[in-house]
């Protein structure tokens, strides 16, 4: 059983492994974009632990083929919970009512022949390339080659005066790449325009052109920026004027020829090369019939009101005229193409691809490559934004490619995306290196064709609600996900971004893609715009969990992870829980997210999931029923001293939604046998909110962690330390 054999700093180390390069563990995540995915390593530990004895770190590199076990997910997403159940041997049920989520596990799961793959989109990108690979060379400043391909076009918003119609450039600042992937430091004029590299940033000297001042501060700051021409203070964004308009301003690019002799990347101030090519395509987009790119209108919504807010009211106006011609040749070869799993696979990628192919996507000064537009969970709207190349640059090794964002690289993610479900691995970490371990007799998929004869798992998947789902009671050995934390990810508004292209591509045998949106009225995520609060998720969750347990056989695990920044987005858990006749046995701590992502790094955001394990009948440790705040310390600290042995190094963030998971827990215990599920949904969450206090609550808990709490780090550096001791557990069961 989990609770006893579930091993924290074994499986948080691997997690917090496998989320610094997920797709090195978990290749399969590579078929298409999903949010806040959980480590696949996690899942498959709480599935050992629930169904194979033995110890986790033996069990964890075996192949494993759990026939007759059916496991559920009502909240699939990217379907990291059903992979890797399906990996293990068992049955598998989802559910998603969002068709974006439906579709991707559909792929991931679906069998495709990867040879026949590989030469069908090898034909698509040479068929582009055909029609549109003169638009991503440039000639090379080193060796005048014209056929230098472009890495990045590097654009920034412009704006007319509001006094006296000049065109100004809202430059943040004027620094391009800093000098740490590249020798040098790379300013660009804010007279002249042309690249100056320096190797001093506090001194950047003049410019080598016009010998004006370099500087790295620009004009453009706080929603305000000052005309150059007549000084007068302009305000932006504003909505009333349209999408934004942008100019090329930069250039990062490749040349085979001169990169075994050059040291750093190539940059370079576009040439009037650049800009006819791009001025010209005007005329090649208005010979198109334009039967795939979206006409539709981007609806109001907590993410999307952003967008309202600088002018952009169609999906369409997203893109630049380039990546519009682009999008719309992929569509209408791939629509051309035989109905079949080659084609389905490839409007996949091209619906992957739109998250690179935008004129929201930021280029990293650091890192110097394209942020996609879901580098954080939202829209984000910068004043300088980058344009990958649409073909992509492979680089002439095996898989490899230069730069990010083209079809070349969702080609080559695919393919072993899908060779990944055919020989499954796990990563090894011996004596500081990295090795890849097969685990031989593992696969993903419904069936598998082997020497030995056919075999076949079920695979039942649907795009529906899972709170009107009809399930056979008793028919479920676990179900085990990882369901929405409130208001962390607005995920239909975010998917609609691909969803309003992927519906005109896709042959719909079950009617999931009819709707113009993927919003619905049963999403369970607070939504300020829609009027979704804490009552709405938790009436959601409680009929999904209500659900799931009558379909669950007796004494079988509810399994799910969930963290959030705030104790009462738990008390939704809570009432789900109750409601649901169950009680939660234990909470585990496990590292699910990295620290470094853009949307964690530097915050006191949580990288520490905690993991519900409910039950209708089973056992707890008697030593884990704290009832007061010191006692819950003491217990936090002991997840704590886990997590340090996984070589996790808590912040403050991770401390604090650990005691939340165990506050939660010790509410549920403390109401089981009391719990009046007929009451309204406002009252029950006050309860647990009386439960919790009674507790202690976190200012108790924190109190009695003083010390520890304030050593802690406040925000997130996704620093790691190394074990120091052994980590153990012991204590007494009882039943419930």
């Amino acid at each position: 059983m989990v609770e006893k054999s579930f091993d924290i700093p074994f499986i948080s180390n691997l997690a917090m492994n496998e989320k610094q390069i997920q797709q090195n563990y978990r290749p399969l995540i590579a078929v298409h974009k999903w949010f806040a995915r959980r480590p696949g390593t996690l899942f498959r530990g709480l599935l050992l632990s629930e169904f194979v004895p033995g110890a986790l770190p033996d069990t964890f590199y075996r192949a494993h083929h759990l026939q007759g076990k059916r496991i559920a997910d009502p909240f699939m997403g990217g379907g990291t919970p059903l992979l890797e159940a399906n990996r293990l041997g068992c049955d598998i049920v989802g559910f998603d009512i969002n068709p974006m989520a439906y579709w991707i596990v559909r792929q991931e799961i679906g069998a495709l022949d990867v040879a026949a793959y590989r030469e069908a989109a090898e034909q698509l990108r040479t068929s582009l390339t055909a029609e549109i690979g003169s638009l991503y060379q440039t000639t090379c400043l080193s060796c005048g080659s014209h056929t230098a391909h472009v890495k990045y076009f590097i654009w920034v918003k412009v704006i007319s005066c509001q006094q006296c119609e000049h065109q100004i450039d809202l430059f943040p600042g004027y620094l391009l790449a800093e000098n740490r992937r590249h020798p040098q430091n790379v300013i660009i004029c804010a007279h002249c325009g042309d690249l100056n590299q320096v190797d001093n940033r506090d001194k950047p000297g003049a410019c080598s052109h016009c010998r004006e001042p370099l500087c790295l501060k620009g004009p453009a700051n706080r929603n305000r920026c000052l005309c150059p021409n007549c000084r007068a203070r302009n305000v932006y964004p504003n909505s009333a004027k349209g999408a934004p308009a942008h100019r090329m301003i930069a250039i990062e690019y490749h040349c085979s020829e001169c990169k075994p002799q050059h040291r750093g990347r190539f940059f370079k101030k576009p040439d009037q090369n650049d800009l006819a090519k791009y001025a010209a395509i005007e005329h090649r987009l208005s010979q198109l019939p334009y039967h795939w790119t979206p006409t539709d209108e981007i609806p109001a919504g907590d993410e999307t009101n952003r967008l309202h807010k600088w002018g952009y009211h169609h999906y369409a106006e997203l893109f630049n005229r380039r990546q519009l011609l682009g999008l719309e040749l992929s569509a209408e070869y791939i629509t051309h193409l035989p109905e079949g799993c080659v084609r389905d696979a490839l409007a996949t990628n091209f619906s992957d691809l739109l998250r690179y192919q935008n004129m929201l996507c930021r280029y990293d000064t650091m890192a110097l490559k394209s942020l996609d537009i879901f580098s954080v969970h939202g829209f984000p709207v910068g004043l300088i934004q980058c344009e990958s190349n649409f073909l992509g640059i492979p680089n002439g090794q095996a898989g490899a490619n230069v730069g990010s964002g083209g079809w070349s690289n969702v080609i080559e993610k695919y393919a072993r995306a899908k060779e990944y479900c055919a020989a499954p691995f796990e990563m090894l970490h011996k004596n500081g290196h990295k090795v890849r371990m097969p685990i031989k007799g593992e696969w993903i998929g419904e069936r598998s064709s082997r020497s030995d004869g056919d075999e076949t798992r079920l695979v039942e998947l649907a795009c529906a609600s899972s709170t009107r789902v009809a399930l056979p009671p008793a028919s479920l050995d676990a179900v085990v996900t990882d369901p929405p934390y409130f208001a962390n990810v607005q995920y239909a508004e975010l998917m609609d971004f691909c969803y309003v292209w992927l519906r005109r591509l896709v042959d719909d045998h079950h009617g999931y893609f009819l709707r113009r949106s993927t919003r619905n009225a049963d999403e369970l995520t607070g939504n300020v715009t829609l009027a979704r609060g804490l009552e709405h998720f938790t009436e959601g969750l409680a009929n999904v969990f209500g659900n799931m347990a009558r379909a669950l056989k007796p004494g079988s695990p509810l399994i799910f992870t969930y963290h959030h920044n705030t104790l009462e987005a738990y008390f939704p858990v809570a009432v789900s829980i109750l409601d649901a006749g169950l009680t939660c046995s234990s909470a585990l701590p496990c590292p699910a997210e990295m620290g470094g992502s853009i949307h964690i790094n530097g915050t006191g955001s949580s990288v520490v999931d905690t993991v519900f394990i409910c039950r209708s009948t089973g056992t707890t440790r008697k030593d884990t029923l704290a009832t007061d705040p010191q006692q819950i310390a003491g217990l936090v600290m002991k997840d704590i001293e886990a997590l340090q042995i996984g070589k996790l190094k808590p912040t403050q963030g991770d401390i604090r939604c650990v005691a939340f998971g165990h506050l939660i827990r010790l509410a549920i215990w403390s109401l089981r046998q009391t719990w009046d599920k007929t009451l309204p949904v406002t009252d029950k969450l006050k309860q647990i909110s009386q439960a919790v206090t009674r507790l202690g609550g976190w200012p108790g808990v924190r109190l009695c962690l003083s010390g520890v709490f304030a050593q802690s780090s406040k925000v997130q550096t996704w620093a790691v330390m190394e074990a120091p001791a052994q980590y153990e557990v012991a204590g007494d069961d009882i039943s419930f």
